[in-house]
């Protein structure tokens, strides 16, 4: 359990996701066992934000590390990990003033995509049928990263750009609830793909600007074991020896 929390508390001190990567790769069978499972999981998800005028769903793609625990009956597993790389927001949004004459004359008209960058912890209980399908439910934390709009207008043939850091005017910590299903694929040692929902309970910005926006988003996903198989050989290797001492002596 103390490598758990150490590893959880790496994750969130490292920026670079490559560099988490190499560190699951490493260490990835240190963190399994009969009873816990750790990967790798990433794919895309499709975000966008309550009663927010001209709000389009925003593409992006995520990526982070799960635990699952297997509870006394081996169909229930407690599930949580980290997603390190999570955005959320919207796009399409109406431009607004920027307090510049010079920049507001300049995106006058075009459109605003708003970017949210959040560290996500999902806390859920999944439930698997003999089938291997599972169902799982929970809530889920945020804690936020970065948060930018970005302007967009086309002049003379070329798109203009502005970027906007808006972090200052939303919350920095987000909750809310999650629901999800999936299938455990058979082969090797048990790839996972699945759909999650997220519907935040947090209103979005500071103050009573606007409190009745809120983060929504559907996840797809796919959860890769690491270091699974390495240990569980390491595991009947152990229990080869353990079984080898208890022998009597001829």
């Amino acid at each position: 359990m103390r490598k758990i929390i150490l590893f959880i508390a790496l994750l969130l001190t490292f920026q670079n996701i490559h560099s988490q990567v190499l560190m699951s790769l490493i260490f990835g069978d240190k963190l399994n066992s009969p009873n816990i499972e750790f990967g790798l999981e990433g794919g895309a998800n499709f975000s966008t934000i309550t009663n927010q005028p001209g709000a389009d769903n925003r593409t992006d793609f995520n990526l982070g590390f799960y635990f699952d625990f297997n509870l006394n009956n081996p169909s229930w597993i407690f599930n949580t990990g980290v997603i390190v790389k999570s955005t959320l927001g919207a796009e399409g949004l109406p431009v607004y003033s920027l307090d510049n004459p010079e920049l507001d004359a300049a995106f006058s008209v075009g459109s605003v995509d708003r970017k949210i960058n959040y560290f996500n912890v999902p806390l859920a209980i999944k439930y698997k049928f003999k089938n291997n399908i599972f169902v799982k439910a929970g809530t889920q934390l945020g804690l936020l990263s970065k948060s930018t709009d970005i302007f967009h207008q086309e002049y003379n043939g070329d798109d203009l750009e502005y970027k906007n850091n808006i972090r200052d005017k939303i919350h920095v910590i987000d909750a809310g609830l999650i629901v999800g299903v999936g299938y455990r694929l058979k082969v090797g040692h048990g790839m996972n793909i699945g759909l999650q929902y997220y519907y935040g309970l947090v209103p979005l910005l500071k103050g009573d600007e606007s409190p009745t926006q809120y983060n929504r988003s559907l996840y797809v996903t796919t959860c890769l074991p690491i270091g699974k198989a390495k240990a569980a050989k390491r595991a009947a290797e152990k229990k080869q020896l353990e079984q080898k001492k208890t022998l009597p002596e001829k």
